[in-house]
């Protein structure tokens, strides 16, 4: 693919970087030209990555913590003089019955979910209101349909959708857009670890409106989007919560 340079001398932040759609778009994003730290708690997927791509930069921590948030954010600024785009892409998946869901099962959904999104888009905003930058959350079409055994995880996109249109109304006089994307089925580990940890006696039936007919897309799929919305293609979106699922909820 011949991609042009719409982040040229653009400094991106992506949590969730060593895999999946973090993972896709940290390369979509160095590739059309921005300096890029990803950000992950797999430090093995991080050397990884960086070993395949040694122009980017890296940072093993939970973004879920309070202070790593902070740093992250702080010393990236200081390292690129500046901060013009966040990627919220960490996230993790618990399954289970609703009414046998532990209260850590479920808190832990929304506190890295949820929690890492409030923190990295507190500390990222006054850069990225200097620079008019904008930040692009990973809702989930869970964040609006019914995905039985997830209800832990649709509540914290849920709750991902809302703060992002509420941020988006906020900044709305002060330069920085806030959209997000809502990804289907997406051939990513984190999907693996549902099909691996779902209880046994699921009725799969209740899946039924969730599968894709043409399959799971690719990382990269989701990427090519954000990208859009993180550039200034998508200059004119804000608060928008764009759906890519093959059309299964159409």
């Amino acid at each position: 693919m011949n991609l042009g340079q719409r982040f040229a001398g653009k400094s991106v932040i992506v949590t969730g970087g060593a895999s999946g759609i973090g993972r896709a778009t940290v390369l979509r994003l160095s590739a059309e030209g921005a300096r890029v730290l990803a950000v992950d708690l797999d430090e093995k997927g991080l050397s990884a990555l960086q070993a395949e791509h040694p122009g980017l930069s890296v940072r093993a921590g939970s973004v879920a913590d309070e202070a790593t948030a902070q740093s992250v954010v702080a010393q990236w600024v200081e390292q690129a003089g500046g901060l013009d785009v966040l990627v919220n892409m960490a996230g993790i998946i618990r399954s289970g019955h609703a009414a046998a869901m532990s209260y850590d099962a479920f808190m832990s959904c929304v506190t890295v979910n949820l929690g890492s999104t409030f923190l990295m888009c507190r500390e990222a905003l006054p850069h990225l209101e200097r620079t008019g930058g904008n930040i692009v959350n990973a809702a989930s079409t869970s964040s609006h349909f019914g995905h039985p055994f997830l209800t832990g995880y649709a509540a914290s996109k849920g709750a991902v959708a809302a703060y992002t249109q509420s941020l988006a109304w906020e900044y709305l006089k002060r330069g920085v857009r806030v959209n997000a994307v809502a990804p289907g089925g997406i051939e990513t580990p984190l999907a693996k670890s549902v099909q691996t940890g779902m209880v046994e006696d699921a009725d799969w039936e209740l899946y039924g409106h969730l599968s894709p007919i043409n399959g799971f897309a690719s990382p990269d799929k989701i990427a090519g989007v954000i990208a859009m919305l993180a550039s200034e293609d998508g200059g004119h979106m804000n608060g928008a919560i764009v759906r890519i699922d093959g059309g299964v909820h159409a």
